[in-house]
C-alpha cells in the first residue's frame, strides 16, 4: 500500500479501524484531539459508531457497554482525561474487557500545559485505579509505530481480554511523517464471551463485582497467571548497536529518537554505546537489561519526566549495573547536545574509576 503522510493522531484511527474497531467514545483534550476528529471523519464511513461523550468519565463506561457486546472499540484522551478514566478502566480489567486507549501526553501534573511530557508513565503502566490490575502499555515512538502498535494493541486486547494503552508524547502524536498500512483489513467478528443480545450469549456474564472472598481471590488469581503470560510472550524492546556497548542509553517514544543520533556521534567518537528503546513499557524488557547487563559498564536512562521510568530500570537491572538519569519537564526536551554532554561526563567518570 502506498505511504500517506499524516499526523501519529491521524495514524491511529486509520489502523484502528483495519483492525476491525467499529466504536470510538471520547472527549477531545489537547494534544490529542486530532484522534477524536479523525474518529468523528472515518468511523461512520465504515458503519462504525463515533459518540462524542459528555466527559471523559462517560467516554470509558460507553467503552466498557460496547466492549461487554463485544465491539471492537477505544478512546483517546491525555493526562487529565485519562485520570478521570481511571475508575472505568480498573472496572474493564476486572471484568476482562478488552479495549484501547490511547493516551497523548502533555505537561502535568494537574492541568499543566500543553507541551510533550512523559509524566503518565505511573499512571499508566503502574495503573492509576483501585484493586490488583494491571495494563498492557505500548509505546510508539514514530507515526508510522502509532499505526503498527494500534494493530498490536487491539489484537492483545482480545488475546489477553484486558485494556490495552497506547502512551504516546504529544510530539509522536503531532508530527507528521508518511505512514503504511497494512494491505488487509480485519472483519469484526463477534466473540463467544461477549453479551449480544441473543439466546446463545443470554448464559454470558460481564461482571467485575465477586462478593465471596474466595471467589474474588479465585478470580485475582486468574488475571495473575494471565499478567505472567503477557511478561513470558509480550516483552517488546529495540535495540541498536547494543551488541558491543559499553553504555546503553534507554529512552522510550521521542526520547528514543534523540539518542540514536546521540550514539551515533558517541560511535563516530570512538565510544561504544548502544541504545535499548522499550517497546512494551509493561510487560517491561526486564530479560533485555539483564542480557545486556553482563556486558554494559553502565546505563543511562533519559526521560521527559522526573524519573519513573528509570524505576523499572533499576529493578530490572537490580543493582547489577550503575544507571544514570537525566531529566528536562514541563515541556522541555533534552537536547541531543546535553545529553551526549551527559554521555561523555559517565564515561569519563567509569574511566577514571579503572585508573
Amino acid at each position: 500500500m502506498r505511504k500517506q503522510l499524516m499526523k501519529g493522531n491521524e495514524a491511529i484511527v486509520r489502523s484502528a479501524i483495519l483492525a476491525g474497531c467499529r466504536g470510538f467514545y471520547g472527549y477531545p483534550i489537547t494534544p490529542a484531539s486530532e484522534i477524536t476528529e479523525a474518529a468523528a471523519l472515518y468511523m461512520p464511513q465504515v458503519g462504525g459508531v463515533f459518540l462524542q461523550a459528555e466527559s471523559e468519565v462517560a467516554a470509558i463506561n460507553m467503552l466498557y457497554g460496547a466492549s461487554s457486546a463485544g465491539v471492537r472499540c477505544m478512546t483517546a484522551s491525555s493526562g487529565p482525561g485519562i485520570s478521570l478514566m481511571q475508575e472505568g478502566i480498573s472496572y474493564m480489567a476486572g471484568a476482562e474487557l478488552p479495549c484501547v486507549i490511547a493516551d497523548i501526553t502533555r505537561g502535568g501534573p494537574g492541568l499543566g500545559n500543553i507541551a510533550s511530557e512523559q509524566g503518565d508513565y505511573h499512571q499508566v503502566v503502574k495503573g492509576g485505579g483501585n484493586g490488583n490490575y494491571r495494563t498492557i502499555v505500548l509505546a510508539p515512538y514514530s507515526a508510522q509505530e502509532m499505526a503498527d502498535l494500534t494493530a498490536l494493541a487491539f489484537e492483545l486486547a482480545d488475546r489477553y481480554r484486558n485494556p490495552v494503552v497506547i502512551l504516546a508524547d504529544g510530539f509522536v502524536g503531532q508530527m507528521m511523517e508518511p505512514v503504511e498500512f497494512a494491505e488487509k483489513a480485519i472483519a469484526p467478528q463477534l466473540p463467544d464471551w461477549a453479551v449480544a443480545g441473543t439466546s446463545e450469549s443470554r448464559a454470558n456474564m460481564i461482571t467485575s463485582l465477586h462478593m465471596g472472598a474466595d471467589d474474588l481471590e479465585s478470580h485475582m488469581h486468574a488475571l495473575e497467571a494471565k499478567y505472567r503470560q503477557a511478561e513470558l510472550r509480550e516483552t517488546r524492546a529495540e535495540h541498536w548497536f547494543t551488541d558491543d556497548a559499553d553504555f546503553v542509553l534507554v529512552g522510550y517514544g521521542i526520547v528514543g529518537r534523540i539518542l540514536k543520533a546521540v550514539t551515533a556521534e558517541a560511535r563516530a567518537m570512538g565510544i561504544k554505546v548502544g541504545l535499548l528503546r522499550p517497546i512494551t513499557l509493561y510487560p517491561f524488557p526486564t530479560a533485555d537489561f539483564q542480557r545486556l547487563a553482563k556486558r554494559a559498564h553502565s546505563f543511562v536512562v533519559v526521560e521527559m519526566s522526573n524519573g519513573q521510568m528509570v524505576e523499572d530500570v533499576r529493578l530490572a537491572l537490580n543493582g547489577a549495573r550503575p544507571v544514570e538519569f537525566l531529566s528536562r519537564v514541563g515541556g522541555n526536551v533534552p537536547s541531543h547536545e546535553d545529553i551526549l554532554k551527559f554521555v561523555l561526563a559517565v564515561a569519563e567518570k567509569e574511566q577514571m574509576a579503572h585508573v
